[in-house]
């Protein structure tokens, strides 16, 4: 294919999205709702887009993953995925958070919110915002707003018009030329995990 054929997957929240984009066009897509298991079937969902889409992975042009905010085990999952690819495939891989994407195609400015749990969220402003953690009780967002954690706040709310899939490969399709860091996690806040008590082995030089 002549025109750039890039996969965009996102395992961030309680599910497993894939998109496959040439140029313009939308080849294959599919978003699984799963609260687990993300890390099992990540890649087998992956090599059916590209199956579907009459590709393989040789044939890719750029990757685009989900960074977060979300959830930290999801983040890395996708994360980690999309480093190897990309080191493996020599393809330039692209991080795009989910409040990039919540935001992509709307109307600017627009405040982007993802559920962060416990009575907050982490929102951005686009496009001149930093993303954040907010306490809901405290937060009066002064544009529209829009993406997966909108429903928790009453206020004007912008219908996200492109799955979150499809919006990190449209984004990456657009950055892919220039990129030149590794995709990165984007943690907020720590981890909800507490460390474990015992102290981890100790690794000795051998003799």
């Amino acid at each position: 294919m002549s025109e750039p054929l890039v996969l965009g997957f996102d395992t961030s929240a309680a599910h497993c999205a894939a998109a496959l984009l040439c140029g313009d066009r939308v080849v294959a897509q599919r978003a699984e709702d799963m609260g687990r298991g993300q890390a099992e079937r990540l890649f087998p969902l992956l090599e059916e887009l590209l199956a579907e889409g009459g590709v393989t992975w040789r044939g890719l042009t750029a990757l685009g993953v989900g960074t977060g905010p979300g959830n930290f085990t999801g983040i890395r999952i996708s994360v980690a995925a999309a480093r190897g690819l990309a080191l493996s495939l020599g393809l330039p891989a692209v991080g795009v958070s989910a409040l990039e994407a919540a935001a992509f195609g709307l109307p600017e400015p627009v405040t982007a919110v993802v559920d962060a749990r416990r009575e907050r969220a982490y929102v951005q402003r686009f496009p001149d915002g930093a993303p954040g953690l907010v306490a809901l009780a405290d937060f009066a967002p002064e544009t529209a707003i829009t993406g997966p954690g909108a429903a928790l706040l009453s206020a004007r709310t912008l219908p996200q018009p492109v799955p979150i899939a499809e919006a990190i490969a449209r984004i990456a399709a657009q950055r892919f030329a220039t990129e030149t860091r590794p995709p990165a996690p984007l943690y907020i806040r720590p981890a909800d995990a507490a460390p474990a008590r015992d102290l981890p082995p100790v690794i000795l030089d051998e003799a």
